[in-house]
């Protein structure tokens, strides 16, 4: 037989054997679909986080100047004692930075920890649990915001502790929905501002949306709030390569204006988004370290599962075999058609998996918010997996099949 023929055979007792093919791939489609849809979501979340989370939060191409470093979770007590030691951010440390990194296309203050979080007033409706920053005109190029309408804070609604706000595409949303939110009234702890432009829609994370804010300039937010117990110079660069150099540019300034000697530990943070994006790639290895074994599981299953089939495939087609042997047919052929059987079999729970992962990875991403990249490897790797437990499993059934005496299959009814 050609291998067109075994092929064409295989696929024959696929098509005559439906059900009973198909439970004997559950457990390879249960497997290879887990793989799929799993390590697509995984994807996504990576290249999500990557692409979008670090410039939502502190901008693309940017590092910050810190009183506290960037961290997931708490600090420990000592750290937190010796953070809580350090001065606040000041005017002249951003003038310092400023100095230091001419080449910067922006740099900026911002208000930091503890953030205000604040009920926006606007006639009767009220819009509970928004962020409240207090910001210098550069924060909005750091941040790349694009103006969905009216204009950016200004150095003169700084200079001026204008009370005028920008606001968030949620916060002009829902308390104004079809009108247009620039030029409107809304109070923010009884004190009313003017609304001067709405930002475009950032997007959200987990359902964890980057749209519901307020933005004053910081002189008003400080003549609202007091100063925070932290305040943060973020520097905008052009390019991603210049970041480096620029950040050591900035350390060196800072320790200058800190008049910190050279033995003396930094009473500051330089820092991008790393820590971020770092936290969630350790997450996502510990996932990507659970997936193998699962994945094992339903593939050993499946593979004995396919193997038994097999065995009991030969047992039914002994005569079949016989007669086959007795025209001729060499036992490698016969090795040859019941291997490829089982890599048929194999093969389109493998495909059948990819195709039902694909299908749902999409169903979750257009379901929920968890974004869902398909990877090139991940499917090499479904397809492979159903080839090789094809061939694993296969090997013994098609032994046993080229091992039979011709002339007892005949005999066998």
């Amino acid at each position: 037989m050609t291998f067109t023929d075994v092929i064409l055979t295989a696929l024959q007792q696929l098509r005559e054997n439906k059900l009973r093919s198909f439970f004997t791939l559950l457990g390879i489609i249960v497997s290879v679909t887990f793989l799929v849809a799993v390590v697509a979501i995984i994807q996504g979340m990576n290249a999500y986080v990557s692409e979008n989370l670090a410039g939502a939060l502190i901008g693309a191409n940017t590092f910050q100047v810190r009183r506290s470093p960037i961290q997931i979770g708490l600090f420990d007590d000592e750290t937190y004692r010796r953070i809580a030691k350090r001065p606040i951010i000041t005017e002249s440390d951003a003038a310092a930075v400023i100095a230091a990194v001419p080449e910067a296309v922006a740099v900026s203050m911002q208000s930091g920890f503890p953030t205000p979080i604040a009920d926006i007033q606007y006639g009767t409706n009220t819009l509970g649990d928004v962020s409240v920053n207090g910001v210098t005109a550069p924060y909005q190029v750091v941040q790349d915001y694009v103006f969905a309408s009216g204009r950016p804070l200004t150095d003169v609604d700084i200079v001026q502790r204008r009370n005028v706000v920008v606001v968030g595409a949620d916060v002009a949303k829902k308390l104004f929905e079809n009108v247009d939110a620039v030029g409107k009234d809304v109070r923010i702890l009884g004190r009313h501002f003017t609304i001067v432009g709405v930002i475009g829609k950032k997007g959200s994370l987990l359902g964890q949306s980057f749209d519901g804010f307020v933005l004053l300039p910081l002189t008003t937010f400080e003549s609202l709030y007091g100063r925070r117990k932290t305040t943060t110079v973020s520097v905008k660069i052009a390019r991603a390569e210049d970041i480096a150099p620029a950040m050591a540019a900035a350390d060196g300034a800072m320790r200058s204006a800190h008049h910190l000697r050279p033995s003396q530990e930094s009473d500051y943070s330089v820092e991008t988004a790393d820590a971020l994006v770092e936290f969630w790639k350790n997450l996502t290895k510990i996932l990507f370290s659970v997936i193998p074994a699962i994945v094992a599981i339903g593939i050993v299953v499946g593979g004995i599962v396919i193997m038994n089939i097999m065995l009991m495939s030969v047992s039914e087609r002994t005569r079949e075999i016989g007669v086959r042997k007795a025209m001729g047919a060499r036992s490698r052929d016969i090795r040859r058609q019941f291997l490829a059987e089982a890599i048929v079999l194999a093969t389109a729970g493998g495909l059948t998996g990819v195709a039902v992962g694909w299908g749902m990875a999409g169903l979750i991403a257009f379901l929920s918010p968890l974004p869902a990249r398909i990877t090139a490897w991940s499917v090499a790797l479904a397809l492979a997996l159903g080839a090789g437990v094809g061939v694993i499993f296969g090997v013994y059934p098609a032994s046993r099949a080229a091992q039979l005496d011709p002339i007892a299959a005949l005999r066998q009814e």
